[in-house]
């Protein structure tokens, strides 16, 4: 046996463990528990006689319930340009229980709608909540080509 061949398992134990200690270790399951958050979803968009209808699913995975929550919101055209400066009221959001909340838009088609901007937190009531623990809360996604944004 040469002297080289004599090293190699020392070696390879090492640069197993070297291996090992570059990603971290062996992997461990993820035991952290969701943050908690105030999840809202474009679901759908829906022509409707005289405008387009917004239709949200929202949930509150928060330690309190919400007694109203409303978004000020900015809807713009496909081409960047504001369409709508609003405010959609969501109102009461119990903890752990999925609500849909729809908002029609007079006069608006669904085909010009672009972006959907979540501008700020109009108003948060519940618990000991203030708009800034809702705002850190938010988690915005879409179910559309639209984008929410915040």
């Amino acid at each position: 046996m040469k002297t080289h061949d004599r090293n190699f398992p020392q070696l390879a134990g090492a640069l197993i463990l070297a291996g090992l200690a570059v990603m971290g270790g062996p992997a461990q399951a993820d035991t952290s528990a969701p943050v908690p958050a105030i999840s809202i979803e474009l679901n759908t968009l829906t022509d409707v006689e005289g405008g387009c209808r917004l239709s949200f699913l929202a949930q509150n995975s928060l330690e309190t319930d919400l007694d109203r929550l409303v978004l000020e919101t900015v809807l713009f055209t496909k081409e960047g340009a504001v369409q709508t400066l609003t405010l959609f009221d969501f109102q009461s959001l119990p903890t752990g229980r999925p609500r849909v909340r729809q908002f029609d838009l007079a006069g608006a088609s669904c085909d010009g709608l672009g972006n959907i901007l979540i501008n700020g937190v109009n108003q948060c009531a519940g618990g000991d909540l203030d708009a800034n623990a809702c705002a850190d809360a938010l988690k915005l996604q879409s179910r559309t080509e639209n984008e929410v944004l915040g």
